[in-house]
């Protein structure tokens, strides 16, 4: 019988989100591929160093203890295939379970998300990650030199969203955009009982839902989630009666109303936080590892002016 993802959480990931590869990275900008290949053959048995989503993904991969098989993780990476070798000898090095991987030697990686159901991909190539999002997938793309704060509570995988554009759509913001706070706020107001359309990482949002219900309390791992909105009264409402509507529930919601949301994210201490606004990532992530999600209006007038 041919193995089967169904029912788990799946995370796609890239070689540099796992681990840090930025030496290994200029010297292929620097060198080109055949350098950047014969170093990383040469270094084949030295173990490569975290990289920002290695502690969220060892915590993930610690829901399949004791013989349980929630969480799959998969690399998902334009490497070589001898590049690759590295990659799954420095996983086994540092204890993380992991089998299964996609080496495109260049290419765009994305379309290769359908076959693994993926839930969430991370990388740091922007491109991919936006190939990813059109393909219809909860993606983000990571910075290598944000913050890890995954190993201040080593029993919690804590995730942090932001709302429109994120975990909603952009509908509202393109409001926000197009006619300014005052006319936002009375939108939100008048369409409060209207569950907001789902946003690209709703997806995500499921999963991790699910892994909550299925995990158990005696589980090693436990998860947290929240949603960190700009929204305050009365446009928080209609994200909350969104989720209601989409019969899940996050464990901490934060409307802020303009506030800067970094601080907050610091007292959270989230393992990941995903925003679509680049100035809220760059804040963020001074703090916590942060992940830019390259969709909505914000986004497509940055892409295109």
């Amino acid at each position: 019988m041919a193995y089967s993802v169904e029912g788990k959480l799946v995370v796609a990931i890239s070689s540099r989100a796992l681990f840090d590869f930025e030496e290994e990275n200029r010297v292929f900008e620097q060198q080109g591929e055949r350098a950047y290949i014969d170093l990383q053959y040469s270094r084949l048995d030295l173990p490569a160093k975290e990289g920002v989503a290695f502690p969220l993904v060892k915590k993930l991969l610690a829901f399949n203890a004791d013989g349980a098989s929630l969480v799959e993780v998969v690399i998902l990476s334009k490497n070589d295939p001898v590049s690759g070798l590295r990659v799954f000898r420095s996983a086994k090095m540092a204890g993380l379970d992991l089998e299964r991987g996609v080496f495109t030697r260049g290419r765009s990686p994305y379309r290769y998300l359908d076959a693994l159901k993926a839930n969430l991909f991370l990388s740091a190539n922007e491109a991919d990650v936006r190939s990813g999002l059109e393909a219809g997938f909860p993606a983000a793309r990571v910075y290598p030199d944000s913050p890890q704060a995954a190993h201040r509570h080593a029993s919690e995988v804590r995730i942090a969203f932001d709302g429109d554009a994120v975990l909603f759509s952009d509908e509202a913001e393109r409001v926000y955009q197009r006619e300014g706070l005052v006319a936002f706020t009375r939108h939100e107001a008048a369409h409060a009982d209207r569950p907001l359309p789902p946003g690209p990482f709703k997806p995500l949002l499921e999963a991790l839902h699910r892994l909550q219900a299925v995990s158990g309390s005696g589980a090693p791992m436990k998860l947290r989630t929240a949603l960190v909105t700009a929204r305050s009264a009365p446009a928080h409402e209609r994200a909350v009666r969104t989720l209601m509507d989409w019969n899940i529930a996050v464990d901490e919601a934060m409307f802020l109303g303009g506030m800067d949301k970094s601080m907050f994210l610091a007292g959270f201490e989230p393992d990941f936080f995903f925003d679509d606004q680049h100035g809220h990532v760059e804040s963020a992530r001074a703090y916590v590892a942060a992940g830019h999600v390259p969709f909505g209006v914000t986004n497509r007038e940055r892409k295109t002016g």
